[in-house]
């Protein structure tokens, strides 16, 4: 699949019009819902496929925050060989109490995974929260970026966003149906 149908791919399976109000508390005409496309197994192992060249190579662990970046940071595994951890919005108070399951994150270098970014607020929170865990984090990724403060709030927080693909760029494409779906 090239990156135009990727995007076209994208775009007809997860962009919805019409009143929304986003994670940030903004408003929003128009909403990228992540499990139309990470629900497609030909679109999610396209996206795997291009977000494993945006993975730094000195990334020891992927961090698949809770809820849309758990299916993308599994993907980037299983295409990649380098291990996940489950990052959830808070720490479950029960069990085993942690905040990042599935493997140590103490020292290890992280790759913070997450399907869209608005305002970045969570992506920051969840970095931060890692940080203090003992984790490094200094990079991320994400499906969309939808230009709306998130690269700029995230790089202020010290972490490089990378994006496989800008909203403008989304919304910039025809709908098509990729072959083989």
């Amino acid at each position: 699949m090239t990156r135009t149908e990727l995007a076209s791919a994208i775009r007809s399976r997860a962009r919805l019009e019409g009143q929304f109000r986003l994670r940030s508390g903004l408003l929003a005409t128009e909403y990228f819902d992540k499990y139309g496309f990470e629900g497609d197994p030909v679109v999610l192992r396209a996206i795997a496929d291009e977000l494993a060249s945006l993975i730094p190579g000195s990334t020891e662990l992927l961090a698949g925050l809770e809820l849309g970046g758990v299916p993308l940071a599994t993907a980037l595994s299983l295409l990649t060989g380098l291990p996940v951890v489950f990052v959830r919005k808070q720490a479950k108070e029960y069990g085993t109490c942690r905040l990042a399951e599935g493997g140590e994150i103490n020292g290890r270098r992280l790759l913070v995974v997450e399907d869209v970014i608005t305002t970045g607020g969570q992506a920051v929170t969840s970095c931060e929260q890692l940080r203090l865990l003992g984790a490094i984090v200094d990079h991320a990724v994400c499906v969309i970026d939808r230009e709306s403060g998130g690269r700029e709030r995230l790089r202020s927080a010290g972490v490089d966003l990378h994006a496989l693909f800008a909203k403008n760029e989304i919304d910039g494409v025809t709908e098509k149906q990729p072959a083989g779906s």
